[in-house]
């Protein structure tokens, strides 16, 4: 990780956004708000989507990868579906995750980061997601006392065999993981 200027970082982000099919359509935003008043998390983001683009065009882009907006995208596709200028937003948030991640602009402190980073690792480690694994080590890596508080609901999950136990791994895992490895080339 190293640090970047802000002018440096959004021509960055811009090429990487131009790279994306119809990417360039980001300069085509009318700032209607279509993006922010479709996005179900909006409400929970520092940046709406359409602040998102005003910020970029501020050369603020450095405060929204430190926030918790791009983590808190649940990549509805709301927003790209209804931006009246054809901007795939939810393609744009992917790659704030990338370069946020890439050049160390990440809230150390924001848990919806942390949880994104634990289901990566746990889906890495066994293919798929595992509401038990992943519970814990969130909990781990944030609060651990907090995590005690949901240890009622567990049992009541367990006992009707809503939460499994052992993590069951997909079959071929070696095959998932060379098509990441080939997937992050690309990025």
């Amino acid at each position: 990780m190293q640090a970047v200027a802000a002018a440096e970082l959004k021509q960055i982000f811009l090429n990487d956004i131009y790279a994306i099919p119809d990417g360039e359509r980001i300069n085509q935003c009318q700032q209607c708000g279509t993006c922010s008043s479709s996005c179900p998390t909006a409400a929970r983001m520092d940046f709406s989507p359409r602040e998102i683009i005003a910020a970029l065009r501020a050369g603020l882009l450095d405060r929204v990868l430190e926030s918790n907006t791009v983590w808190m995208c649940s990549s509805c596709y709301s927003c790209t579906v209804r931006c009246p200028a054809g901007i795939k937003f939810t393609d744009v948030m992917y790659e704030l995750k990338r370069l946020g991640s890439r050049y160390g602009y990440i809230n150390r402190k924001s848990t919806t980061a942390q949880m994104a980073r634990v289901f990566v690792k746990t889906v890495d480690r066994t293919g798929r997601s595992n509401e038990g694994e992943l519970m814990f080590r969130y909990f781990m890596a944030t609060n651990p006392l907090k995590g005690l508080g949901k240890l009622g609901l567990s049992l009541k999950l367990l006992l009707k065999n809503r939460l499994p136990l052992r993590t069951h791994r997909i079959k071929q895992r070696e095959s998932l993981k060379k098509m990441i490895a080939e997937a992050e080339k690309g990025a």
